[in-house]
């Protein structure tokens, strides 16, 4: 219940502080009022004076009342400063930021009245305690991994290193800016695997930042943020990779324009497996060697194989990769005799190589196996109403970055 009971008196002070009105302001609810007429404004702070068990995702609010604030400061000693506001006029401050678990915070609201009379006054709370905290494990894309310039189609993934249950409480303090702002959203895969991706692909040549503020934040009973994570990435020009089991051939846009056309040779099929998956995949990684095995077939059974390939590009987790495949130059661009993959010429795979982004779309069809959402970055195969039904908070503009 107290927790019930601080949130609602919250948005009561809130609604109080900020209603429009011709009188003087209400003092809020639950408030603690401190400050004399004679010496300075009357001045309400929200959570009142001595409040214990705080949820950390709690505003806090600070009015003046007859006067201005001149400055606020909540200071959590070894927990630091948390961050926050004052309104336009000077009559009240609202925090911005999570307060960490199990702190003590000391708020000090220095105001003047109107005949310039400056006094100052303090009021401290201290949050609830916190058992255990959730960091984040893996973002991608990363420097190390993909560059930090990508393809229009590449998402953001976030891996935590412990389930979180509160979904909603974790996807409201997770942002996305961008120079060109889009329309997206977060999509959880589950409770320890969170994406993001815009509902068409991303706009050439714009920057993109993630803001992850998840410090204090609450992840379930007990379980709050261990850290603020940012990551800054680029997104490249618009390329994408179009090919067709049927007519053996693919072919690479770059912003509109074709710039060049590739024989291939898909999946032979017969067994489920060796069909080459249809559906938009997504560059995952550029590998200059990779050692292939036969999926679900060890050593000495008919059928197996152990293969190095060079200059491969990945496309998704179940082993499918376009790649340099001498052996089957003669049925590129007329036959399908791969165990999945796409085979395409050395002379193509050095290029493809070389002009493929982590995060650009390859598209396949012709194939009756379909790409599942979940195989690799398969996040494009559900089109936007699927994508937003596993979405905490659904869809919403990105925030400009300048």
């Amino acid at each position: 219940m107290g927790r019930v009971a601080y949130g609602s008196a919250g948005l009561l002070a809130l609604a109080l502080l900020t209603a429009c009105s011709g009188g003087p302001a209400e003092v809020p609810q639950g408030a603690a009022m401190a400050g004399k007429a004679a010496q300075g404004p009357p001045v309400a702070f929200f959570p009142p004076d001595k409040a214990a068990n705080v949820p950390t995702d709690q505003t806090v609010v600070v009015a003046a009342h007859g006067g201005a604030l001149k400055s606020v400061r909540v200071d959590g000693g070894k927990a630091g400063a948390l961050p926050g506001e004052l309104s336009a006029d000077h009559t009240r401050w609202r925090s911005t930021g999570t307060a960490r678990p199990g702190a003590s915070y000391t708020v000090t609201a220095v105001s003047v009245n109107a005949a310039g009379k400056q006094s100052e006054s303090t009021s401290t709370f201290k949050t609830v305690k916190g058992g255990k905290t959730f960091d984040i494990q893996t973002i991608t894309p990363n420097k190390d991994d993909t560059g930090l310039t990508v393809g229009i189609g590449m998402p953001v993934m976030i891996a935590f290193d412990k389930p979180v249950s509160d979904r909603v409480s974790v996807e409201r303090n997770l942002s996305i800016h961008s120079t060109k702002p889009v329309e997206g959203a977060w999509h959880w895969f589950d409770d320890s695997h969170v994406d993001f991706r815009p509902e068409k692909y991303w706009p050439a040549h714009s920057k993109v930042r993630v803001e992850a503020r998840l410090a204090g934040v609450r992840g379930g009973p007990g379980l709050y943020g261990k850290r603020d994570v940012k990551l800054d990435f680029k997104i490249g020009r618009s390329q994408i990779t179009r090919g067709s089991t049927d007519n053996h051939v693919l072919t690479v846009k770059r912003d509109g324009k074709k710039i060049r056309t590739m024989p291939m040779s898909a999946g032979q099929g017969g067994q489920w497996k060796y069909y080459t998956t249809s559906g938009i995949h997504l560059a995952m990684s550029r590998e200059p060697v990779t050692v292939m095995t036969s999926p679900g077939i060890g050593p000495g059974s008919p059928g197996y194989y152990q293969l190095t390939v060079y200059n491969t590009v990945r496309i998704s987790n179940s082993g499918e990769y376009v790649h340099s495949a001498p052996w089957s130059v003669g049925s590129q661009g007329n036959s399908n005799v791969s165990h999945g993959c796409v085979n395409i010429s050395p002379e193509n795979a050095a290029w493809f190589i070389k002009n493929t982004l982590i995060g650009d779309p390859i598209i396949i069809t012709g194939s009756p196996r379909k790409l599942e959402p979940t195989n690799g970055w398969g996040h494009w195969q559900e089109n936007w109403k699927q994508w937003l039904k596993w979405s905490s908070l659904k869809a919403g503009p990105t925030m400009a970055l300048p």
